[in-house]
């Protein structure tokens, strides 16, 4: 039995029902905002400051690089 063969009996036997693409579908949303909430709190943790930079309010943690004046 190839691997082809079991993930076509995985899928036919554990065959998802329609309530369960519409449950799915359901929790797109909330597992979107979810996501992006996990991200910020990632972002914001670990001072990864190449992301950070660009969060409103937050990017005043950071000093912005002086240039140098041409004389």
């Amino acid at each position: 039995m190839g691997l082809k063969d079991k993930m076509l009996y995985l899928y036919c036997r554990h065959r998802p029902s329609k309530s369960h693409i519409q449950m799915a579908t359901a929790f797109m949303p909330s597992a979107g905002y979810f996501g992006a909430a996990a991200f910020l709190a990632l972002v914001y943790y670990t001072d990864w400051k190449i992301i950070a930079g660009y969060i409103p309010l937050y990017n005043t943690k950071f000093p912005k690089p002086e240039e140098k004046e041409k004389k």
